[in-house]
């Protein structure tokens, strides 16, 4: 007998996928709603997301979100009315789950948000501002991979209040790293559009920054000092300077290249491997350098 085989083992992996597909559907709702329009193509995804977990038709209460999903045209149910009554189940639904937790439940009801608001492969204004909303409730969710760079990327988007067409695009294409869209027009929509962006890693947002017995490794160009100067700085206030990226490192210190592309990106091999150390569950945090000089 395979350990798939295992009955134990296949009642926990289906509670395991339960709990993930009712966080991703849960951020898949929000994103629908948050512009408090719902179009043909956001209810196909919708539709699509079913047909994806219908593994799950027999587990409660997903044959009910099936049925209401399915028989929404059919039955004249209006879109909104569907969408509402959706997420008012998934908010009954009672989650508790030995394999998630409340971080791991929220990254993926962050997901889902993306899903939602690329379900029509049009990220408009209302979406953007929603979406700021939800990542300032969730500040809990500091230094985890991806909140910090979402929430450090919309914060410069919205700071002036006007979302012009090229910071649509650039959040799109960071947003789209996280869908898979089920409707490959909608799929093939938004690589055109985005053909031309490229995203790195980005940094946090007024970090909280801890220097004692924390680790720090530096990248960049500084334009306050040099590297010496800073390490010395970082050993006087407790800190541990490092000159390699490691899973020990806690922070990586960017230094300010006075780039155009600096809005929106941090480049360089150092900030790739940190970018890939935090996609794999270490939390180092990427700081801008003028942040560590506040902090010193």
């Amino acid at each position: 007998m395979t350990h798939f085989d295992n009955p134990d083992l296949q009642v926990f992996t289906t509670k395991s996928r339960a709990d993930k597909a009712m966080n991703s559907l849960k951020g898949l709702l929000l994103g629908i709603i948050s512009d408090d329009i719902i179009s043909a193509r956001e209810m196909e995804e919708l539709r699509l997301w079913a047909k994806d977990h219908y593994d799950l038709v027999n587990r409660n209460p997903f044959r009910e979100f099936m049925l209401l999903i399915e028989n929404t045209a059919s039955n004249g149910i209006p879109a909104k009315e569907a969408v509402e009554d959706l997420y008012w189940l998934c908010q009954k639904y009672e989650h508790d789950s030995i394999y998630y937790n409340g971080i791991t439940s929220d990254l993926q009801l962050l997901q889902g948000i993306f899903h939602g608001i690329l379900a029509d492969g049009i990220l408009n204004d209302d979406e953007i501002f929603k979406l700021h909303e939800w990542l300032s409730d969730n500040e809990h969710l500091n230094s985890y991979y991806p909140y910090d760079e979402i929430r450090s990327l919309v914060l410069s988007i919205v700071a002036d209040k006007i979302i012009d067409e090229e910071e649509r695009a650039v959040l799109t294409a960071f947003i789209k790293q996280f869908v898979e869209l089920k409707n490959s027009d909608t799929a093939a929509q938004i690589e055109r559009d985005t053909a031309d962006i490229n995203i790195s890693g980005i940094c946090a947002v007024d970090p909280e920054i801890v220097f004692e017995n924390k680790t720090f490794c530096i990248t960049g160009i500084l334009s306050r000092g040099n590297r010496s100067e800073l390490q010395r700085a970082i050993q006087d206030k407790g800190g541990i300077p490092v000159n390699t990226i490691s899973k020990k490192t806690d922070y990586l210190i960017i230094g300010d290249t006075h780039n155009a592309c600096w809005s929106y990106s941090c480049y360089g091999r150092k900030v790739e491997k940190s970018l890939d150390l935090r996609k794999s569950g270490h939390t180092i945090v990427m700081v801008h350098e003028f942040d560590i000089f506040d902090a010193i």
